[in-house]
Formats: structure tokens, C-alpha cells, sequence
């Protein structure tokens, strides 16, 4: 192994290079690259990228994980997954092109997994079937990815395109259309939290399959 080139630090080194070039500029050859050693001595680590997105993954999980009170989530379901759902936003907005690189990255730390025991345990005590927690929290974890996508690349391609005064412009002849403007171009916080509601609610509505 190369002296020096832990796991760490080359997940710290990729998660800066992403941060520089995002998703598509970051590699293998860019990472040795940040660290100052050639790709060879990486693939003690990981055989590609994916591998390296794998690693990253796990890192941003094991940082929501350790931000999370899983054995206290299920005394108020399923409100209780608001604190996942915000915790799941911020550390994916963290680095740029956050949500379209972790989501769907497999964790390489099975101990993360079983961080969730207590919560599963919890909840088939208090009467939730397993299909509703696994369901609610594979929800939750979709509206975040396609929420922060969409909250990155606003963010990354310039306010100038998203002008809201042209918009009004534009549609004089379509008052209502214009109206849903004021939601649309609502904060990225507000429109957040809206949706979030309307999504918990609606996993409270959803009973149990039989």
C-alpha cells in the first residue's frame, strides 16, 4: 500500500475534488492527483469510480446516520422522519452535485446498516409493519435526491435564468399561470417544508398492507 494513502483520506481528497469539478471532472487519476500519487496506489481501495462513489456514499451515510436519533423516531410517526428528511438535504447539499452522487451508491460499512435496528425494532413494537417504515423512509429519501437535484442545479446554472419578473412578463395573458409563479419561485426552505408536510401526511393516511 502506498504510504500514506489511507481510506480516508482519499475519500477527504475525492469529496474535494468534487466539490471543484463536480460529479462529471471527478475520477481516479484526479483524486491521486489531489494527494500528490499516481492511480496505482488508490486500487488498494477501489478498482474505478464507482467504487470511489461507493466509498463516498458511505461516508455522507455514516454522516446522516450519526445525526439521526433512530431509536426515537418511531414515538411520533411518521413525523418523526422530518428530522431525516432535513438532515438527508443538508449533508447531500453539502458538496456540489451532492444528491446525483450519493444517492443510489452502495455502503461498504455493513455497521451503518444496523444503526437502523433499533427504529425497525421500535416500530414493529409499537404496531408498524416493516413495508410501512422501509416504504416511508424510501419515500422520503427520493423526494430529498429529486429536491436537491433540482435545489443544485437552480443554484449552479445562475439566478438570471430563473427570473421572475421575466416569467410575468411573459404570461400577461395567463393570470393564474403567472399566480403559480409566487409558489414556484417561493425559497428553496419554504417550498421544502411544504412539500415535506404534504408527503408526511400522506404516509400517515397510508395503513397497513395486508
Amino acid at each position: 500500500m502506498s504510504k500514506g494513502v489511507t481510506r480516508t483520506r482519499m475519500v477527504e481528497a475525492a469529496l474535494d475534488v468534487l466539490d471543484e469539478r463536480g460529479i462529471d471532472g471527478l475520477t481516479v487519476r484526479a483524486v491521486a492527483d489531489r494527494l500528490g500519487v499516481r492511480p496505482p496506489a488508490l486500487y488498494w481501495h477501489v478498482q474505478g469510480k464507482q467504487e470511489l462513489l461507493d466509498e463516498m456514499g458511505t461516508e455522507i451515510q455514516r454522516r446522516i446516520f450519526g445525526r439521526l436519533d433512530f431509536a426515537g423516531m418511531e414515538q411520533d410517526w411518521p413525523w418523526g422522519l422530518r428530522d431525516f428528511a432535513r438532515v438527508l438535504r443538508a449533508e447531500y447539499g453539502r458538496h456540489r452535485d451532492g444528491a446525483r452522487t450519493f444517492s443510489g451508491t452502495r455502503l461498504t460499512d455493513p455497521s451503518l446498516l444496523t444503526t437502523q435496528e433499533p427504529w425497525l425494532r421500535a416500530g414493529a413494537d409499537a404496531g408498524l409493519t416493516l413495508e410501512q417504515m422501509v416504504t416511508a423512509a424510501q419515500l422520503i429519501s427520493n423526494f430529498v435526491v429529486g429536491f436537491v437535484i433540482e435545489e443544485q442545479e437552480r443554484a449552479q446554472s445562475g439566478q438570471e435564468r430563473y427570473s421572475l419578473a421575466d416569467r410575468d412578463a411573459a404570461l400577461a395573458d395567463a393570470p393564474l399561470t403567472r399566480a403559480s409563479g409566487r409558489i414556484l419561485f417561493a425559497s428553496a426552505d419554504e417550498r421544502f417544508e411544504r412539500q415535506l408536510a404534504i408527503l408526511l401526511a400522506g404516509i400517515a393516511a397510508n395503513p397497513p398492507i395486508e
